[in-house]
């Protein structure tokens, strides 16, 4: 598909997650194979030797790297995104140099990015906002449309089955009464209509939260939307940035093991439940000997229990025992570690035998 004159070959986005599981490496291979690979920004720099002391240099310095990198992995082939969570600190010069860098696409979410089409504006880079629901939908193509000028390229939905910080409350999460990924897709739709008869755009749609097979690739695709997004299954790959333990800890879970936490950020997340959670809940703190400043919303200091972005540093390296391990909520189902090209071409040969709008492969 043609997204604002950019190529993209398969209707698929791998998820940014982080801190560091979604790096080079893994976009730069699911960019290889026609698809858009996507480097979670937040915290990027923790392998630099000056992080504690220059954080926000070396996430930039690193932020850099990893972009030129996966494009070379790349080999000109799909494109290559950055998740930037609006929830970050120095949001509006990590999107500057994101696309300084020459990132294909910026999206963003935990948080509505009010100001991302200004930072994008006039730029080769496309960008696309993560929604949960028709309000967000209509609020930022009204924003963006009255203040910018221009619509997003695209919009990624994530559904209440998806991994890490969830844009639904924990009520509902807790209660099965989210809005189910299909209702949110038709009323997306619906409510962009409007905004791209008025100037002549089309905004591609992608569906996230609880996709896993190509059937449901398929299933979105019948429904309306251009692609999907992905993000736990590409975790169990061999080209994933995280360490073996964390790919192993996704293989091992059972439906019992994945549950809703509240962030110290003050959002619900999904994660597997390893010795953190479990001390934790029994009133263990695990504070961080120094803070970073990583997070606006987060209270930090002895005002939250532990810190997440040293949690979750743990578990991209390895440490299962103070790890925090995002993860979605289907994530008991992956049973094997895959290369990303055979992951792919298992969701694409299952997505084209399942299609039912005219005769299309994707």
């Amino acid at each position: 598909m043609n997204i604002n004159g950019k190529e993209l070959a398969h209707g698929i986005i791998q998820g940014g997650m982080g801190i560091g599981v979604s790096l080079s490496e893994l976009a730069g291979n699911v960019a290889k194979e026609g698809c858009m690979g996507v480097i979670s920004s937040v915290n990027i720099g923790f392998k630099e030797p000056d992080f504690l002391k220059n954080p926000f240099e070396a996430n930039i310095r690193a932020l850099k790297e990893h972009i030129k990198r996966a494009k070379e992995i790349s080999g000109g082939k799909g494109l290559i995104g950055v998740n930037i969570m609006v929830a970050v600190s120095h949001y509006e010069e990590t999107v500057k140099a994101a696309i300084a860098a020459g990132a294909d696409a910026i999206i963003s979410g935990a948080g509505l990015p009010l100001k991302l089409a200004e930072l994008v504006k006039n730029t080769n880079t496309l960008f696309a906002p993560i929604v949960s629901s028709k309000k967000a939908a209509m609020l930022l193509c009204k924003t963006f449309s009255q203040k910018s000028g221009i619509l997003p390229d695209f919009i990624v939905i994530e559904g209440h089955k998806a991994g890490g910080h969830l844009g639904f409350s924990r009520e509902n999460l807790e209660e099965d009464t989210c809005q189910e990924n299909l209702n949110i897709l038709k009323e997306v739709l619906e409510v962009i209509k409007p905004f791209e008869e008025k100037f002549h755009k089309k905004i591609r749609v992608f569906l996230g939260g609880g996709i896993f097979t190509g059937k449901d690739m398929a299933d979105a695709i019948n429904a309306g939307a251009d692609g999907v997004q992905i993000g736990t299954r590409f975790i169990a790959t061999d080209e994933c940035d995280a360490s073996n333990t964390f790919k192993q800890v996704i293989v091992d879970s059972t439906p019992a093991d994945i549950k809703i936490i509240k962030s110290p950020v003050g959002m619900p997340a999904r994660a597997v439940y390893t010795p953190l959670l479990q001390s934790l809940e029994k009133g263990k703190t695990f504070f961080a000997e120094k803070c970073n400043n990583c997070l606006t919303a987060c209270p930090k200091g002895d005002k939250v229990p532990y810190c997440i972005s040293r949690a979750l540093i743990a578990a991209v390296e390895g440490n299962r025992e103070e790890g925090l391990f995002f993860c979605g909520e289907n994530a008991s189902r992956v049973k094997e570690i895959l290369s990303v090209k055979n992951l792919i071409n298992e969701l694409l040969t299952d997505c084209n035998a399942n299609l039912t709008v005219g005769n299309i492969s994707i």
